[in-house]
């Protein structure tokens, strides 16, 4: 079966915080590490702060969507991160 990852990064030095979906949850915060991604590059380094799995990539992009709304940073931020 297989698994997709909704994540949350957080800047280690700024008040930023990003979200994403993928099927590689070692290889893509990498990447956002690297510089390899323009909407996080200047906010590096930043450090997976919470992951939510799920069985498909349709539902991924639908909760990362929704994570994105004002709402779903609303949720996001009282209920999952606890901040």
């Amino acid at each position: 079966m297989p698994q997709w990852f909704v994540y949350v990064l957080k800047s280690i030095y700024k008040d930023y915080i990003y979200v994403g979906f993928t099927n590689n949850l070692e290889k893509r915060p990498q990447e956002h590490n690297d510089g390899l991604v323009q909407s996080t590059k200047s906010y590096r380094p930043l450090e997976v702060i919470a992951y939510i799995a799920v069985a498909t990539e349709a539902r991924a992009i639908k909760l990362e969507k929704y994570f994105k709304t004002g709402s779903g940073k609303a949720i996001l931020k009282k209920r999952i991160l606890d901040v």
